[in-house]
Parts: C-alpha cells; structure tokens; sequence
C-alpha cells in the first residue's frame, strides 16, 4: 500500500518557483483522532481544513512531502466546465442532474475564493474567463449545442465567431465559447497554507509517513504505519488520488500520461485574448493553456492511456516539442521559452464526474476522489461533502457524485 506509483516526472513547476512553503515532521507516536485522512495533496488539505473548523479532530498522513504527488504537478485551471460537456451530461444524466453538477463546480470556484481571501493565502489566485475553442470547422455543430445548453441552464456565455477572434486574438480556430466564473491559482502554494491553516486549528500533519495497512473493527479503523506506530480513527478519509485504487475493492478509473511546459516569464501577452483567459479545446485528448500571477505560460495536453511510469517519462522530450510548436502556432506573437517540461498520470470516469462518499463494500471509510480535469474543484466538493456527512447533515448533491450514481 505505501509504494504507490510515480506520479510526476521531475521537474514539475511550483515546487522549483514555490521551494518548500512548511515542513511537516513524520509521525512518531500513536494517535487518536476523530478522522484520519489519507494524501496531502491539495484534496486531503481541503478536506482537513473543513473537518478541523468543524470540530471534527483529524490527522493527515501522507507517504511523501506534502503536495508532492499529483499537486506539485498540477495546471491549476479551475472551471467550472466538467470534462464531459453539459450537453452530452443532459442526455445521460437528465438535465436537473447534469444542470446541477455543472453549477455545483461553479459554486466550488467561488468557495474557494472565499477561503484564499478569508485565510488571506498568497497562492497566485485569479478569476478569469475560459475561452472553449471549436479545434476546427468539424466541432461547431457540437459547439453551438453546447452555447445552447448552457445558456438555457442560465450560464454567462458569449458566442465568438471566427470575425470576433480575429479582432481579440491570433488564434486560427472557426469559433469559442467564452464563459465567465472560472479561476486558476498555484495549486502547490494553496495547499501548504490550508495544511498550515489546519495544523494551527489543531489538526495533525505528517508527511514521509506511509500507511502500511489498515485494520476495521466494529468501532473505526486502525491504521499501521513504521516502527509499529499505529493511528486510531472513527472514520478513514482516503484521499489518495490516482493511487486510492488500493483501497477499492476493484478499480473505478482509467489512468491516462499528460504533459505540461511553463515558459519562462514573458513581458508582453499580443494575440491573448479577454484579459489572459484560460484557454482549452472541443478536440480530445485537448490541449489547454493559462498564464500564472509571475508571468509564465503554461500549456498542456497531449494525453494518452498511461502505460507505466518509465514510457511516460520518455516520451516528455518529444510531447515538449509538439507543445512548444503548438503554442507558436495559437500565439505566433509571444516569445516562448521553455524554462520546465514535465508528465504525471490523472485519472478519470466514464461519466466525468469523481467518486465521493461512502463505498458500500468498504466499512468506516470516506472517498475524496477528485478525478479527471476538474480535479481541484470536485476536491472542493468532496470536502463539503464529506464533513456533511460525518456530521450527519443532508446534501442533496451528494448522489450526484457518490458511487452509487449509476443506480440513482
């Protein structure tokens, strides 16, 4: 169970840019708490800090540094947009459940503003728009009927047409989708404040401490970790990740390599449009891109199914090339030097939507899945979620994203 997978390449941005925001001392002694949470990544701190207002007592637990997986190797787009488009969602889920998934990740975005300013957090966040580009003239029939869709669901969004992005921006596509309420933030930095946040408000934090197994009793769970130290809990969060397959009976996710560079800074941003939106598009696997608070780009994409570790690492060199050549033709006029290059693994569902709650054949355990592209914002969600109902309160979200979906 402690082992894992290599998540990231080396290399990934915030953790060069950031250097190492806190230091959390491994266990060395047993512990009690109400909730023990499994990952500190971005998922597990939000989870933390939610539980620890609360009330709820916790210890974090995580077999590397904190934010040192899947976090460390984050984009850090967030939109509200879930990767599935909202028009295909109505026909599989039904428009009041694909219509409220879709403004529960609004919601999300906003939450998380209130929480960088309320703990007053210097994590490079920015609201923004998000600009959805039609690859070529093949997409807009899906496009237009995805403006329909969220217009009728009662989101802010304006059609551009090919003479509209010729007038803001040097991009080639026929058409886009812009929309309101998105936001990006250093997802690296955001985490450390809120696991510091958390332990000032008496949570425990341990990194470099992995769980070597986990015992249920009738009452709780026991968690086994080195030199015989145990943690004792009422409830198990596992916030995991891509790793928490370890943890479910059989695996719910498929597991895919991406790729990302970060330029080195940039002065002038000609050809970018609505204010340095975020940017992604119709084709899949899609390329996106951002730019960040100290004036980097970022872009990513080029993924494929993951393999292993080891093929995902070689084919880096190769995936920087078509990035870089990718950005040069969206943005012939901004000078693009890449200052890192790296690849992780992410996971996603069927559906788009993450597995959060409780799974019926794993007693005493909560799940804080935030898989596919939407990860840090369902992260959100998973919180809120997972506290409510700890504390027995009732979400009416809370199938939406559950793994019981399918039946409801």
């Amino acid at each position: 169970m402690s082992r894992g997978m290599k998540l990231l390449s080396s290399r990934p941005l915030w953790p060069i840019e950031d250097g190492l925001p806190d230091s959390f001392a491994p266990l060395d002694r047993n512990a009690r708490c109400d909730v023990a949470i499994i990952g500190a990544g971005v998922t597990g701190a939000l989870v933390a800090w939610h539980l620890i207002r609360a009330g709820v007592s916790c210890v974090v637990l995580d077999r590397r540094e904190a934010a040192h997986g899947s976090t460390a190797g984050s984009t850090s787009l967030l939109q509200y947009e879930i990767d599935e488009p909202l028009h295909r969602m109505i026909r599989s889920l039904g428009r009041n459940r694909a219509e409220r998934s879709y403004r529960r990740c609004r919601a999300a975005i906003d939450a998380i503003g209130k929480l960088v300013r309320r703990l007053r957090l210097d994590c490079g966040f920015e609201r923004k728009t998000s600009l959805l580009l039609a690859s070529d003239r093949s997409y807009l029939p899906e496009l237009r009927e995805e403006f329909s869709a969220r217009g009728a669901a009662g989101f802010a969004v304006e059609w551009w047409d090919r003479a509209r992005l010729r007038r803001e921006s040097t991009l080639p596509q026929p058409a886009a989708i812009l929309s309101q309420d998105a936001a990006q933030l250093d997802a690296y930095r955001f985490t450390y404040g809120l696991l510091t946040a958390s332990r000032q408000s008496g949570a425990a934090v341990h990194d470099r401490s992995p769980v070597l197994r986990t015992r249920f009793g009738s009452r709780g769970v026991e968690l086994h970790l080195r030199q015989g130290l145990k943690v004792k809990a009422r409830f198990l969060v596992v916030a995991a990740g891509y790793e928490a397959d370890a943890f479910l009976p059989q695996p719910v996710t498929a597991l895919h390599s991406t790729y990302a560079i970060a330029s080195e800074p940039v002065r002038d941003f000609p050809g970018w449009p609505a204010d340095r939106c975020l940017i992604w598009e119709t084709r899949r696997p899609y390329v996106y891109l951002r730019t960040t608070a100290r004036g980097r780009v970022i872009i990513g994409g080029y993924d494929e199914p993951f393999r292993d570790a080891a093929h995902r690492d070689r084919l880096l060199p190769r995936k920087r090339a078509l990035l870089e050549r990718r950005f040069r033709q969206l943005f012939p006029c901004i000078p693009f030097e890449t200052a890192e290059a790296w690849a992780g693994t992410f996971a996603d569902t069927p559906h788009g939507l993450p597995c959060i709650g409780r799974h019926p054949d794993v007693p005493h355990t909560w799940f804080a899945l935030g898989y596919g592209g939407n990860g840090i914002t369902f992260s959100l969600i998973a919180a809120e979620l997972i506290r409510d109902g700890i504390l027995g309160r009732r979400d009416p979200d809370a199938e939406l994203f559950g793994f019981e979906r399918a039946k409801a």
